[in-house]
């Protein structure tokens, strides 16, 4: 390296470090992938009542041979995020473009792409749902984003290359989104899935401290949207106190713990399912349902358990286990695994 460029070098370290500014490199190495931030219209999602832009953000990490050869067309997984955060934030928060390097460079997982979408919504989260007051996500996912990446990238436009995966609120539109989309998605890995079975129940009424993560009522936007009831555009499932019957079956009938069965058929088309929960998670009840439900439909599936609780290994758990996972079971371009 050239003293003029060692020194250019030694100067954007020190400015980071005193500063707190992010550090990013002109170009990547050879042994870098990188992170692109892009937009992705969804007509899926014009005219949504609650306001949200159809116009969303996009994270999509490129190997590091993506920009050299231009002739390599590689796999894709999509990656789906949780509740109250946002795309930008979920790509820090599981470490890309590191974690992705750093299982390439290991050799326990193959050159792919990982698309990250921004869910996010007026009340921090689009529960992956088909709903007119959010707007139909589950088109935008399964539709949309997939034409579009297939459409501006190096990728193979085949179910056999395709991937989905997610965390939390992105583990459950994992379910409903495979559980309806098989020619679509050959492997799927659903990471401590919220919202298995959905069943409201009367509960102490407490503000909502931040307006922009509000799980109730983007929950009511999602599975029990009413156009006719402006200015919300929902309806609650419990009202002063009381379960309403018919609202709350519609929560219920979004639920992948009451799908389950209706989808069987469906299922048995993937390669490969995997579902996993930390052991101290408040969650794992029902994800250990989930698993207990697949093998009463004789769905052929994986289910780990780990030290852990929601959130705090998911950075770990997506290099080591989700990745290695789709490296085993969607298919590469030499047409091997």
């Amino acid at each position: 390296m050239k003293l003029t460029s060692l020194l250019r070098s030694v100067c954007v370290l020190t400015a980071a470090f005193w500063f707190g500014l992010p550090v990013t490199m002109s170009a990547a190495s050879a042994h870098t992938g990188t992170v692109e931030k892009i937009k992705v219209h969804g007509a899926s999602l014009e005219g949504n009542l609650e306001g949200d832009p159809a116009e969303r953000d996009v994270f999509v990490y490129l190997p590091p041979s993506y920009t050299a050869n231009k002739a390599q067309r590689y796999p894709v997984v999509y990656l789906l995020h949780g509740y109250g955060r946002v795309g930008e934030e979920w790509v820090s928060f599981i470490g890309l473009p590191g974690s992705m390097d750093n299982g390439i460079a290991k050799g326990t997982t193959k050159e792919m792409i990982v698309v990250i979408p921004d869910a996010n919504t007026k009340y921090g989260g689009s529960m992956y749902s088909s709903s007119p007051t959010t707007g139909d996500w589950e088109t935008y996912i399964a539709h949309d984003l997939v034409q579009y990446v297939d459409s501006h990238y190096h990728t193979i436009a085949k179910r056999e290359s395709r991937g989905l995966a997610g965390h939390s609120m992105g583990g459950y539109g994992v379910w409903r989104i495979a559980m309806k989309h098989p020619e679509l998605y050959a492997s799927i890995y659903s990471l401590s899935a919220c919202c298995l079975m959905n069943n409201p129940q009367p509960r102490p009424e407490t503000p909502v401290a931040n307006p922009r993560v509000d799980v109730n009522s983007g929950e009511a936007a999602a599975w029990s949207p009413n156009p006719l009831n402006p200015p919300l555009y929902f309806d609650r499932p419990v009202v002063d106190g009381k379960v309403v019957p018919a609202i709350a079956a519609k929560w219920i009938a979004n639920s992948p713990l009451a799908m389950l069965d209706q989808y069987v058929t469906n299922l048995k088309k993937y390669n490969a399912i995997a579902i996993d929960v930390g052991l101290q998670d408040t969650l794992l009840a029902s994800i250990r349902e989930m698993d207990q439900s697949l093998t009463r439909l004789q769905l052929k599936h994986t289910f780990e358990t780990y030290e852990g609780d929601h959130s705090n290994h998911l950075k770990d758990r997506v290099e080591e286990k989700v990745m290695p996972f789709f490296t085993e079971h969607l298919a590469f371009p030499s047409g091997k695994k």
